[in-house]
């Protein structure tokens, strides 16, 4: 069982990616925005991190910048998830340090093959 931590600020989304999530044998654990995702990713130490990108207080771009940053945690695979699903926008979402990238709406079959491929990588 993966612990992923889903940075997401939509109530809604968040209460679905969760339930899924642990459908698929995941314990999950939540922030609401880059701020709250940079405390629970640096005090708990989640196996991935699913991180949307149009948040308040900080957005995903910034925060993976500083998780890439941070010693303690540049380890962390991240997926950003995003409604914005450009060329660009996926350029840039690994250049502030993405492992992948999902765009919304989430296809939940492939964002598990991504999430399992990261965690197989991780851990070899």
């Amino acid at each position: 069982m993966a612990k992923i931590l889903v940075v997401e600020d939509d109530d809604m989304l968040m209460d679905l990616m969760q339930q899924t999530l642990e459908l698929f044998d995941h314990a999950v654990r939540s922030a609401s925005n880059g701020v709250e995702a940079l405390e629970r990713a640096r005090a708990e130490s989640p196996d991935l991190i699913l991180m949307d990108i149009g948040m308040p207080l900080m957005d995903g771009y910034e925060a993976m910048r500083r998780l890439r940053a941070d010693p303690s945690t540049r380890h962390i695979p991240i997926i950003a998830l995003t409604a914005h699903a450009s060329v660009s926008d996926r350029k840039q979402a690994l250049d502030a340090g993405a492992d992948d990238y999902e765009a919304k709406p989430v296809d939940f079959d492939r964002l598990e093959t991504k999430i399992q491929a990261l965690l197989a990588r991780r851990s070899s």
